[in-house]
């Protein structure tokens, strides 16, 4: 018995220390710059970490998108933003980016209602809510996280482009993620189902996104346009309930104390949102306010330009459309 609990009491000491290094070492965005008369989308801005970043931007004077495909949580958002900062220049707009008509119609909204877009953040995503096929023929996980946000930026590109100007380049911002780095690509078994195990799935399309980013950058060079990637690190949301309710509100708790909260966590892309010097690089990765090396195979320029053919195909677009908005 007193070597059981000898050793729980080291994996206590062990938790500790672990939270005390995470908390000490967690990084918070110093930037004071103010966004009045600019505008900002905020995928997933309605709950957890999105819902952080929102407010921050919103309290600094922006107008404030927030998409999501849950018209009660959007809406409860909404209210939640203006009574906190003040700012009544907040809107929630339905976004489903598990489906390729709701990303289009969006995109057209968007395009229709703006006259600008200064910072787009990928920030929606999913864990393991399922390995099955959505109505366009694409992995639910890939198209949520990847495909869709892959349509949505491509989309909105001319507005961005509009947008941007020397010295203050308009900003794409993903949301990337540790797990990055133990992904693999098999661009031909991306979508299948019971082919990978769901976090497998969930991992492939971070690798994905980063990937994106990778290759958008070279294609938006010399433009007002710059595209960069955020690693929040393990933070504590809600996301982990798909995996099972029980086991996510362990991880979610645990997560909270040892790593991140969704205010910690929200930080990083604060700072690719805000930073003067993240504003003046395209094709990076963040993590923890600093700018670190992506994992080597998200580097790869003919993985990265094989990927993106692929994904053109799978989200319906053609050359020409492309073209067109990088023009």
């Amino acid at each position: 018995m007193s070597v059981i609990l000898f050793i729980v009491l080291i994996v206590i000491i062990i938790a500790l220390s672990v939270a005390l290094y995470q908390k000490m070492t967690n990084a918070i965005c110093t930037s004071r710059r103010r966004l009045d008369g600019k505008t900002v989308i905020v995928t997933g801005g309605t709950a957890g970490m999105g819902l952080h970043i929102a407010t921050d931007l919103a309290r600094r004077g922006a107008r404030v998108i927030v998409a999501c495909p849950f018209e009660d949580e959007g809406t409860n958002a909404k209210k939640h933003i203006v009574k906190e900062t003040g700012n009544d220049d907040v809107v929630y707009k339905h976004l489903d980016l598990g489906s390729l008509q709701s990303v289009r119609q969006f995109a057209a909204d968007i395009l229709k209602t703006e006259d600008r877009l200064d910072v787009l953040l990928n920030n929606a995503g999913v864990l393991v809510p399922g390995d099955f096929l959505t109505s366009d023929g694409m992995n639910f996980i890939m198209q949520v996280n990847y495909y869709g946000t892959f349509l949505l930026t491509l989309l909105l590109i001319p507005l961005l482009k509009k947008t941007g100007k020397p010295g203050e380049a308009s900003r794409i911002i993903t949301t990337a993620s540790v797990t990055h780095r133990v992904a693999k690509i098999d661009i031909e078994n991306l979508n299948k189902t019971n082919y990978w195990k769901r976090y497998e799935i969930y991992f492939n399309s971070k690798l994905c996104i980063v990937l994106f980013a990778h290759e958008l950058s070279k294609r938006l060079k010399g433009s007002y346009v710059i595209v960069n990637n955020v690693d929040p690190g393990f933070v504590g949301t809600r996301i982990y309930d798909s995996a099972n309710k029980t086991f996510g509100s362990i991880v979610t708790s645990a997560s909270k104390i040892l790593f991140k909260t969704p205010w910690e966590g929200a930080q990083t892309a604060l700072h690719a949102a805000l930073d003067k010097k993240a504003g003046k690089v395209s094709g990076a990765y963040f993590m923890n306010c600093k700018r670190i090396q992506a994992a080597k195979q998200a580097c790869c320029d003919k993985t990265a330009n094989v990927l993106w053919e692929e994904s053109i195909r799978l989200v319906k677009l053609t050359e020409d459309d492309v073209e067109q908005f990088l023009q």
